[in-house]
């Protein structure tokens, strides 16, 4: 199982010493990311960075700590699932294309977002934060 991390899960971990952080950090395997989301994050690194409440130096060693997890899917890769996402998110939340695409890009794979409105689709599996713990952890 492949499991792709969507934008709000990584700036979760950003910003807060929390599980989310810890079961990026602690993962054996590697995350699934779409390229897309750096564009993403440089547009919010200053708001990233506040909410942080750490020094820049910080906050870089710990986004670099935090992508050594992640495997990046390249855009070029995601293009031509781009249509078939859209179509599957349109009605709920267009900027999640990305995600949907990156899922339908890469067979056997689950989307982890806390985002609800993302579960309303039924073409690709979601599974929110306690639902990764749970594969990650067994329940314990």
């Amino acid at each position: 199982m492949k499991i792709i991390i969507d934008s709000n899960i990584l700036f979760s971990a950003l910003i807060k010493d929390s599980m989310t952080r810890r079961m990026i950090l602690e993962y054996s395997g590697y995350f699934l990311f779409p390229y897309f989301i750096f564009e993403e994050m440089e547009k919010h690194k200053w708001e990233l960075l506040k909410k942080s409440k750490m020094s820049a130096k910080d906050f870089n060693l710990l986004l670099n700590l935090l992508l050594r997890k992640v495997m990046i899917v390249p855009t070029e890769v995601l293009f031509q699932y781009r249509k078939e996402a859209y179509k599957i998110i349109k009605d709920i939340d267009p900027d999640d294309t990305i995600f949907i695409a990156c899922a339908l890009a890469c067979q056997d794979s689950i989307i982890w977002s806390d985002d609800k409105k993302l579960k309303q689709q039924t073409h690709v599996r979601i599974i929110n934060t306690a639902e990764m713990y749970k594969i990650l952890y067994g329940g314990r």
